[in-house]
């Protein structure tokens, strides 16, 4: 089931997400400074690609600098890449199909705010 899902989510939403996260991710690469957020922005991407079988937890090593990394990764593109998912979410509910698609969607909300100090694992 999750490879179906997978599939119809990589045609449908998947490739599109993906690729915003890798146009941040290559943005923020450019800047020296901001490198830690590119990284960030390629592992979203990736999880973008593909997120059934996977989820996303806190990493307990996160501190004070990730917080302050997620305020600013909001303010520049966070806001941005979580009004995307509103918007494929909610596109994405119009059909009975798509509900599920639409549900991931909004689950990766979250991360797409506020990515530094979380980490993502594949499920068993």
């Amino acid at each position: 089931m999750r490879l179906i899902l997978n599939v119809i989510w990589l045609v449908l939403c998947g490739l599109w997400m993906a690729l915003g996260y890798v146009v941040a991710g290559v943005i923020c690469c450019i800047l020296i400074v901001t490198i830690p957020f590119g990284l960030a922005s390629f592992r979203i991407a990736a999880y973008a690609l593909w997120p059934f079988g996977r989820t996303v937890v806190d990493r307990r090593d996160a501190g004070a600098a990730s917080t302050i990394g997620n305020v600013i990764w909001f303010l520049f593109a966070g806001l941005w890449l979580s009004i995307g998912h509103v918007l494929t979410g909610v596109a994405l509910c119009i059909t009975i199909i798509g509900i599920p698609l639409g549900v991931a969607n909004f689950k990766m909300i979250p991360v797409s705010l506020m990515p530094l100090g979380k980490e993502i694992v594949e499920l068993p």
